[in-house]
């Protein structure tokens, strides 16, 4: 089985193809240096080259902040460049895999998020994510896999910063934030086991079991990595951002990820090989 896989040099995608690689799938890497995901010109001829079976898309403007002042390069990459992919998707006849983000939500609600809640993202990060979901849900065939509070060995994410300032005289973290942290090891894996178990098209969490907020978050990397910190908590307010976030991005998914907690105590072991 073939799979293409969009934003292969990104934090989750350098996880994700090795592990599809140990699933037994044949897997097609790409990003930008062999794929325009915004020329749909370029979407077509690589994808009609090597008509995969599945694609996955983690190609993404991440950057959640400067999305704020930088809005059309956001949609222009997270919308019109889902666009292009899901429409030729659509007319290859392929299945398509999108990764989303607990960002579509708006953290209003008291209990945890279902696949189908209705979003209502407050920044511009999490708008044209779900600009993206509607343009892949107007195929057949389609997942889409909203995640949270991702980090990997590949790319800048919570862990590795607050690790960074191990050093520093006082560190100073929300509490007031909850979500689910996810390593994307466990998110590769779910995306490898909905495909293997041809799970029924859809929209699905996969994102760590179990939640905390930031501040507990920074706690539990310090103690796993026996550092010992000067660590504060701090309100939302007390720490303003340039984008706003949602106060409950805690989001239900079956159990198909371990605990978090689980995670990342394997992530850190592995980081110090």
């Amino acid at each position: 089985m073939k799979i293409l896989v969009t934003g292969a040099n990104g934090m989750l995608g350098q996880d994700l193809c090795p592990i599809l690689e140990d699933y037994d799938f044949d897997v097609i890497e790409t990003d930008i240096n062999n794929m325009d995901i915004t020329d749909k010109k370029n979407v077509k001829e690589v994808i009609s080259a090597y008509l995969p079976d599945y694609v996955i898309h983690c190609a993404a403007y991440t950057n959640v902040d400067k999305a704020e002042e930088e809005k059309e390069t956001a949609f222009k990459i997270n919308e019109e460049g889902t666009k292009n992919i899901a429409s030729i998707c659509k007319e290859l006849d392929i299945p398509i895999i999108y990764i989303s983000t607990d960002y579509v939500f708006d953290g209003t609600k008291s209990g945890k998020y279902l696949p189908s809640d209705k979003p209502n993202p407050i920044n511009t990060y999490g708008q044209s994510k779900l600009a993206g979901e509607k343009a892949i849900e107007k195929n057949r065939k389609y997942y889409i896999i909203r995640t949270s509070w991702l980090y990997g060995h590949h790319g800048k994410n919570f862990v590795e910063t607050m690790l960074s300032m191990k050093d520093k005289p006082k560190i100073t973290v929300v509490d007031d934030q909850f979500g689910c942290p996810t390593w994307t090891v466990e998110l590769a894996n779910g995306i490898a086991n909905i495909i293997e178990e041809e799970k029924p098209y859809g929209i699905y969490h996969i994102c760590g079991s179990g939640h905390t907020n930031w501040f507990g978050f920074a706690q539990k990397i310090f103690e796993l990595s026996n550092i010992k910190v000067n660590l504060h908590p701090c309100t939302t307010d007390e720490f303003p951002k340039a984008a706003k976030r949602p106060k409950n991005s805690i989001m239900e998914n079956n159990r198909c990820c371990r605990k978090w907690e689980t995670a990342l105590k394997d992530y850190l072991e592995l980081r110090c090989e």
